[in-house]
């Protein structure tokens, strides 16, 4: 019997701000608008939607080429910060040059996660109706943005589980939506790269369905972040409560 599937797309996205090449991510050719804001808050490019002066996508014969304007305000950090780098979806700082580059002091996360892990399990039972392309494909990840109580309000999915969250991120700030104590729940591992791009966005809790790593946890702690990982139906590993 012949049994067909869809297959994820996956292509090079280049991201330019203000005319300089500043990187190419192997991604999922859906919502790039928002991969390119949420990838600017995360790498610390702009403070606020306001620093995002104009934002055009442009699908090329072998990717697509994002070209983002920033405001005069913010303008030298992609001066002082940029070359052309080549990520893929397991990658998450080619090009920094300095282990001081690397590990960056992170924000203190505010507000403080107050919610109850029965809204982990909630959000994970609602999740998998959310992400039509990881249900069709397997080949996908999914970041949600949740209430405290566990609804989910918004969903971005991709092929790497950095652009997945990115996207997410700048979906919330093109839409003017905060983390109004609320969390995120994400269908990967729990990295250093995204607990740190969850304290860039002031999240209070960070859920993942599978383990953290030694320096996710330490980056958190740091952070003051809340860690909610290995979340199944039934159970969930409490890392780090908040101030921890």
């Amino acid at each position: 019997m012949d049994l067909t599937r869809p297959i994820a797309t996956e292509l090079p996205v280049a991201i330019e701000c203000n005319g300089l090449a500043y990187a190419v991510l192997m991604a999922s050719p859906d919502d790039l608008l928002d991969l390119a804001y949420g990838f600017a808050r995360t790498e610390r490019l702009i403070d606020t939607v306001d620093d995002v002066l104009d934002a055009e996508a442009h699908r090329l014969d072998h990717g697509a080429l994002v070209r983002v304007t920033l405001s005069s305000r913010v303008a030298g950090r992609v001066a002082d910060r940029v070359r052309h780098r080549t990520a893929d979806s397991s990658c998450g700082l080619c090009g920094v040059e300095s282990l001081e580059q690397a590990m960056r002091p992170l924000p203190r996360t505010a507000p403080r996660w107050q919610g109850e892990d029965a809204a982990v399990f909630a959000a994970l039972a609602a999740l998998d109706v959310a992400q039509p392309l990881g249900t069709a494909t397997r080949a996908a990840h999914a970041a949600a943005a949740c209430t405290v109580a566990g609804a989910i309000r918004l969903v971005r999915e991709d092929v790497g589980r950095h652009n997945a969250f990115d996207k997410l991120i700048g979906a919330m700030l093109r839409g003017g939506l905060g983390w109004d104590e609320g969390f995120a729940l994400l269908t990967s591992r729990c990295s250093y790269e995204l607990v740190e791009k969850a304290a860039v966005s002031a999240c209070p809790m960070l859920a993942t369905i599978s383990a953290p790593t030694t320096l996710a946890i330490d980056r958190a702690a740091q952070a003051g972040l809340a860690l909610r990982v290995l979340v199944r139906p039934d159970a969930l590993l409490a890392v780090l409560p908040y101030g921890a």
